[in-house]
């Protein structure tokens, strides 16, 4: 299993690049972005607590002082992160949202430093100004590409929301819970929190279709429960740098996949933006344990 594990964190990554094509095709058959969101988050939920309250019935206790962490991924990292997500892709392309979207590590970093008492060098620093000029190759900003602000902060609130999933799971596995056991409660909170926010008078429609139900359990084994189990499976024999850098290959696919179903290809400065991204995020994930440069704060 161990020599699986890096193959296990990249299938993780480019099934979550499957998100936009998903997303997509529901859009086509009349489901809104908070109609998407809840509706995977519910089936995941049933998906993994069925399977856990049959396989690891241990993995399901949880303390009542730590449901503000699970309370805190779902509410407000889940359901903002799918949100902007959901509504960039329909506004952009897959390689944009998607770009958009991996800004994520650069708000992690930037609230690890008064969360975590973690440091800003200028080895952070000079990648948080790599990672900026590369979304703005290439969401078209810098170039050719006309973007309007609103689908910007959109894509950068999927990428904050995105962010808080791993600010608020950290401090879950500093209370000593398993990743899967975060995983199913926060999305728990996500499906609860959802509820008021979402039209289930058409989504009822859809869902009472067969092909449709169909395509939506499809949708969540792919793009929730395969990966987050592949990836925590690889993270028990990988260190977390390398696996942030495997799992950069989300943006990556994500663009092919614009490719080859919708004929999106980027343009020259949208490839330099996309390598621009890529490059900075594994300069910051794959820094030494002691860092030498010079800190900041």
């Amino acid at each position: 299993m161990k020599k699986l594990a890096p193959f296990l964190v990249i299938l993780a990554g480019c099934c979550w690049a499957t998100l936009g094509v998903f997303v997509r095709h529901l859009n086509s058959i009349g489901l809104e972005s908070m109609q998407i969101v809840e509706i995977r988050s519910v089936l995941t939920v049933v998906g993994m607590f069925v399977v856990l309250g049959i396989c690891r019935r241990d993995l399901l206790r949880v303390k009542g002082k730590d449901l503000w962490c699970f309370a805190g991924g779902g509410i407000v990292s889940v359901i903002l992160f799918n949100y902007c997500y959901f509504q960039t892709i329909q506004r952009a392309s897959l390689s944009v949202a998607a770009i958009l979207l991996y800004t994520s590590p650069i708000f992690v970093l930037l609230l690890s430093v008064p969360l975590f008492g973690e440091k800003l060098t200028k080895k952070k620093l000079l990648c948080l100004a790599m990672a900026f000029v590369g979304c703005a190759l290439a969401s078209g900003v810098a170039g050719g590409m006309s973007l309007s602000a609103g689908t910007l902060l959109l894509g950068l609130g999927s990428g904050f929301g995105y962010g808080l999933y791993s600010i608020f799971s950290r401090y879950a596995l500093q209370r000593g819970y398993h990743p899967i056991t975060i995983t199913a409660y926060i999305f728990l909170f996500g499906a609860v929190g959802g509820i008021p926010l979402t039209d289930f008078g058409q989504l009822t429609g859809v869902i009472a279709q067969p092909r449709h139900l169909l395509y939506l359990v499809i949708y969540t084994v792919v793009t929730t429960i395969i990966p987050y189990i592949a990836y925590t499976t690889g993270l028990q024999h990988v260190e977390n740098g390398v696996a942030a850098v495997l799992a950069c290959i989300e943006p990556v696919m994500a663009t092919v996949f614009g490719i080859f179903f919708f004929s999106e290809l980027p343009s020259l400065s949208g490839w330099a933006g996309i390598a621009l991204v890529l490059a900075a995020l594994t300069i910051l994930n794959l820094q030494p344990k002691r860092e030498k440069t010079e800190e900041i704060l």
